[in-house]
């Protein structure tokens, strides 16, 4: 649906399920009305300005790179058939690019990458090729009740923590 934002050397890449329907259709990450993507990067001092969804592809100049587990659908992780997911092109992609981090936005994103049942939020003990992974709250308004900036503001912590590539 969206294209990958992904360059060489990123400090983070955020990976979500699949593109809303709205977001589909505006061809925008996170542009539903209800996420607070945008806003949160902005809150945990990831971008300098608050972005509008539209100007996605300027997180690249901010170290931040943006993909999805399933690229080929759109929708709700409930209207998603996830048996067509290809996990293979994400992990390739990070080993290729060998982000600083690999933040999972949700819990889903990361049981189909990770191909695990049961996930926890912060970092988890498993890389991909030299990348950490972070599982972080989901900013879809329709994860509302799982939300907590907490894991989000620990980013900066965690990528100045990590080790040498």
């Amino acid at each position: 649906m969206l294209e990958n934002i992904l360059s060489p050397q990123l400090d983070y890449v955020f990976c979500g399920t699949a593109a809303s329907a709205e977001s589909a259709r505006r061809k925008a990450y996170y542009a539903g009305p209800g996420n607070r993507f945008w806003l949160t990067l902005y809150e945990c001092g990831l971008t300098p300005v608050l972005l509008e969804p539209t100007e996605y592809p300027k997180l690249l100049g901010f170290g931040i790179g943006l993909t999805d587990v399933v690229k080929n659908q759109s929708g709700m992780d409930k209207e998603i058939d996830f048996s067509c997911t290809q996990v293979s092109d994400l992990h390739n992609n990070i080993a290729c690019y060998q982000p600083g981090l690999l933040c999972f936005n949700g819990k889903k994103a990361a049981q189909m990458a990770l191909r695990k049942q049961r996930v926890h939020y912060g970092l988890q003990d498993e890389c991909i090729g030299c990348t950490r992974v972070v599982i972080l709250p989901s900013t879809s308004g329709a994860a509302r009740k799982f939300w907590n900036i907490k894991y989000w503001q620990a980013l900066p912590q965690l990528l100045n923590s990590k080790p040498s590539r």
